[in-house]
């Protein structure tokens, strides 16, 4: 059986149980091979495998029937040939910074001394170099040569590998169109970041509500907890975005029914722009009256004139959920006109026809 796997290959099997300290693994033998739980462990003692995950491991030697592997290897069984088959098949290894030397650090792994630059310590959030020194860390063999009297170690090739594995399980589990909750970590003026484990996703302030937020600082805190719909998740460039305002109900759907024609109604100037001014008539429902209804002066700087939040009374012209529109008139204006249009009404007939003149109108009635 000893001589099934070499020291240092690479396998990727399954997790057939797990018990006590061990994890045992599927091994197409009469026998399993096991891998210390610990590996598995976070600080928390949290196990990250169950029956019937997939693994990657790496053989590490064999003793009374028993196949002993590794998912990398520790100061305990980093030997000369473990090292060399560690380069050869790619094994992860841990060591400890032992201190600063020119060009990177100097790396303890086992008994032996290894040497990490500057470039490949690290990955996406880099220290000062004094930070690094006495921490145990994982690095990949990159250079074996002298029979080991010259190695070569990366800690970014490591983290890299590990960022790899983990974004395909994220992108696994976390897929377009899903509903997901987590924790808001922090809140910029474009949008909040939302922890995924692990994985930060962001929330849009436009997709944070169908309302306008005019301040994110004031609807969001980080630490929040937030339930948002996935709708974009491009692993391969590590971006996810979220949308809360896709599990509201659409305040659309019952404009026409809440809003008809000729309705006069009141609301606040929600934006002012060259061509008209925008008034919220409901949480996610602004209408715009076209600056061709405004009784203003040809040049008018509307900004000058109306200010947000002030209340604007406006007569409903015409609504297009579909296209989410809704054309506003100034309610005062439409009186005007609808005043007008009874008066000359009123007097059509007094005329006989002809285009009716107050004057004349008055001596008629003499």
């Amino acid at each position: 059986m000893k001589n099934l796997y070499e020291q240092g290959q690479m396998i990727e099997t399954t997790v057939a149980a797990v018990s006590g300290d061990t994890v045992f693994i599927n091994l197409g033998l009469k026998s399993e091979g096991f891998v210390s739980k610990a590996e598995f462990c976070d600080e928390n003692g949290n196990c990250s495998v169950k029956e019937g995950d997939r693994i990657r491991v790496y053989f590490l030697g064999g003793k009374n029937d028993e196949l002993h592997f590794t998912t990398k290897l520790s100061g305990q069984n980093a030997g000369k040939d473990f090292l060399e088959n560690a380069f050869r098949n790619g094994v992860p290894v841990e060591g400890n910074v032992t201190k600063e030397i020119k060009g990177g650090f100097e790396v303890t792994v086992g008994t032996t001394r290894a040497f990490c630059p500057y470039s490949q310590m690290g990955y996406r959030q880099r220290k000062e170099p004094a930070e690094y020194i006495g921490q145990h860390l994982t690095f990949k063999i990159q250079e074996y040569k002298n029979d080991g009297k010259n190695i070569v170690l990366s800690n970014r090739a490591f983290l890299e590998e590990q960022s790899k594995a983990e974004l395909e399980t994220l992108s696994q589990k976390y897929t377009a169109g899903m509903t997901v909750t987590g924790k808001i970590l922090s809140v910029e003026s474009y949008g909040a970041f939302v922890d995924l484990n692990g994985f930060q996703a962001l929330l849009p302030v436009s997709e944070i509500s169908h309302a306008r937020v005019e301040n994110i600082f004031d609807v969001l805190k980080p630490g929040q907890e937030i339930t948002a719909k996935i709708i974009r998740a491009d692993w391969q460039h590590e971006k996810v975005s979220l949308s809360a305002k896709e599990l509201e109900t659409d305040p659309w759907e019952n404009a026409e029914k809440q809003f008809p024609a000729g309705l006069k109604t009141e609301g606040k100037i929600s934006r002012v722009a060259d061509f008209g001014i925008f008034v919220n008539l409901a949480p996610g429902i602004d209408g715009l009256v076209h600056i061709s209804k405004l009784n203003v002066d040809r040049g008018t700087n509307l900004k000058k004139k109306y200010t947000p939040g002030e209340i604007f009374p406006v007569t409903v012209e015409k609504v297009d959920a579909q296209e989410k529109r809704i054309s506003l008139a100034p309610t005062s204006s439409s009186e005007e006109q609808d005043n007008a249009d009874s008066y000359f009404s009123a007097h059509s007939n007094d005329d006989d026809g002809e285009t009716y003149n107050p004057f004349a109108a008055l001596l008629k009635n003499r």
